[in-house]
């Protein structure tokens, strides 16, 4: 059965990769989305194991919640804790052999892994990149990433590369993303409004943690619970909001005379979520190459919408410097965006941001590249022809063919391995 299940993920991770290569590559760097995005998938990346990442303040946690999650406390795998700012690097926890760190630049020249595409962001990060493999059964099937603790009134340039992207390249692999929040520090500044507006789009990928909730009596900590949904209402724009877990995550048993019993059931819900999203992997990597084939596909028709725009504006005796300046400064005026979405299946939701195409022309004068219609062979088809396929047959079928729908339990542990019901080892007695 393990085999079973093994030969179907590598098939299908097989067959992803090459509707990713064949359907969607050539019209990302026909057009280069990934100058657009930074956001270049490799191979790696498709076969990557799940990503559950950590953000929140700092000391609110996270480190220790990872020991507690993988068992580490008190042993030589134990990452460190404290109660002043103690994480200053992205730390990814993965499974190896023996206990073993690597070196962000190391990690960063192996083609192997999924943080190859790391590089961009340059040295001064690599430094602060930093690998740990440890020989624990849950890393065999997942990867965690702690991450610096937001300090507000803390400059991005004092960090000495950019946080904030850095950030958005966890965020937008990030199969699950807890959010880890102090009960007693509940300030929302602008480096965690910062956040948020990053989080955009991956609502159902968000969970909110409400740690060390056995600090706080009852009525406080009820208070707490309104003041945080208060203070982020603003920030999640959704109808419906993440689930928030309220426990405290770490092996010392629970101050007395608090809410032992639901700490206990919100660490083993928590705990379910976690296994669930193993259990999904291989359709959360479809949707996840899907929804990138989505954005590549407005990406392309924006930028032909602009060139076919510049072309019809162009005179034999027109600038053609100072045509396409005013179009890319104000595109509104010739209906690029709604001429995009009036003619073709985009969402307004799903348009990017058009401030980004005026530093992305900047780079990539107008005159270098073609219309779509003119991205087509006799052998290999249309660009624009082949990612449509994809995102609407090709993927679809796929997720189709591992058997979505049916009972977890029955199709999808079978297919990861996830075995029984999750179980905390280390729950507190």
């Amino acid at each position: 059965m393990f085999l079973l299940a093994s030969s179907l993920i590598a098939g299908t991770l097989q067959r992803l990769r090459k509707i990713y290569h064949t359907s969607i590559k050539p019209l990302e760097q026909s057009y280069k989305y990934n100058e657009l995005r930074q956001h270049e998938i490799t191979d790696g990346e498709i076969t990557s194991k799940p990503m559950v990442l950590f953000l929140g303040p700092w000391s609110v946690g996270k480190s220790t919640m990872i020991n507690y999650l993988l068992g580490l406390d008190n042993t030589p795998y134990q990452l460190y804790t404290g109660a002043e700012p103690t994480t200053s690097e992205f730390t990814v926890i993965m499974h190896g052999p023996k206990l073993k760190t690597i070196e962000g630049i190391v990690m960063a020249a192996d083609s192997t892994r999924s943080f190859s595409p790391l590089e961009k962001f340059g040295q001064n990060f690599l430094e602060k990149l930093i690998g740990i493999e440890v020989p624990h059964k849950l890393l065999e099937r997942v990867t965690f990433v702690d991450t610096p603790g937001i300090i507000e009134n803390r400059k991005q340039q004092e960090r000495g590369y950019p946080f904030n992207d850095v950030c958005q390249w966890f965020i937008d692999r990030a199969d699950l993303i807890f959010v880890v929040f102090d009960p007693t520090k509940l300030d929302v500044g602008l480096e965690l409004e910062m956040l948020f507006r990053q989080l955009k789009g991956r609502e159902s990928q968000i969970r909110i943690i409400l740690n060390k909730a056995d600090s706080l009596a009852t009525q406080e900590l009820m208070r707490v619970y309104g003041a945080l949904f208060w203070s982020l209402a603003p920030l999640i724009n959704v109808t419906e909001p993440p689930r928030v877990y309220v426990s405290s995550f770490w092996p010392l048993d629970y101050e007395p005379d608090t809410h032992r019993e639901l700490f206990l059931k919100e660490e083993i819900s928590l705990l379910e979520d976690l296994n669930q999203v193993i259990e999904n992997r291989l359709e959360n990597k479809i949707a996840f190459i899907r929804q990138h084939a989505i954005r590549v596909r407005i990406h392309a028709l924006l930028v032909d919408r602009y060139l076919q725009t510049y072309k019809d504006k162009m005179t034999f005796f027109s600038d053609g410097e100072l045509v396409f300046k005013d179009i890319v400064e104000d595109p509104d005026k010739f209906y690029i965006f709604k001429t995009i979405l009036a003619k073709t299946n985009v969402s307004k939701f799903d348009l990017p941001n058009r401030e980004a195409y005026k530093d992305f022309f900047g780079i990539n004068p107008i005159n270098s590249f073609k219309l779509l219609a003119q991205q087509c062979s006799y052998m290999g088809g249309c660009f624009l022809e082949k990612i449509e396929r994809a995102i609407t047959h090709e993927l679809p079928e796929l997720l189709g063919s591992i058997g979505l729908g049916k009972k977890p339990s029955v199709l999808s542990c079978d297919t990861t391995g996830c075995g029984e019901t999750p179980k905390n080892r280390y729950k507190k007695h």
